[in-house]
């Protein structure tokens, strides 16, 4: 008899302990999105603008040392290179800081490094398990697969 009340006790610790793991882990989510909703409420910060030929985009700059790195190199005219019918990449000969996490779906107009030094420009959607760190994205990639066209291209980055 007394193993059994052992046994119920323990049950009940444990149902306790999985059920606060559960609430806590989407308090912390909760957290997390209100969080990147606020990081674009002050756009004099985050928007950035890419030129190529004459079509210009506005962008949006994450909140992170990588894409602060990013900026504070601005304005950049890069020579592009294409690759693999999806992306302009350059490879710049200093380090940026990174925190990559395995790619996922990347869409039209992800801006992203690979490594810590290879700015990558999508212009293509697809999914990967290539590991990168987001730096931002085009508002609006309407017409960016035709701006950067088929082959490398210079591209011009810049506070907006």
């Amino acid at each position: 008899m007394n193993v059994m009340k052992h046994l119920v006790t323990l049950f009940a610790i444990l149902f306790t302990f999985s059920f606060c793991t559960a609430s806590c882990s989407k308090d912390e989510e909760k957290t997390t999105s209100q969080n990147n909703g606020s990081e674009n409420k002050n756009p004099s910060t985050t928007k950035m603008k890419i030129t190529i030929g004459t079509a210009v985009f506005t962008a949006t700059l994450h909140d992170n040392p990588s894409a602060n790195a990013f900026k504070a190199r601005f304005p950049l005219t890069l020579n592009m290179t294409e690759l693999n019918n999806n992306e302009k990449y350059y490879d710049f000969s200093k380090s940026l800081p990174t925190n990559a996490s395995v790619g996922g779906d990347i869409k039209v107009g992800d801006l992203t490094l690979y490594g810590d030094n290879t700015l990558v420009l999508f212009y293509k959607s697809f999914n990967t398990s290539y590991s990168y760190t987001r730096l931002g994205y085009v508002d609006n990639p309407t017409g960016l697969a035709a701006a950067l066209g088929t082959g490398n291209v210079v591209v011009k980055f810049e506070n907006n």
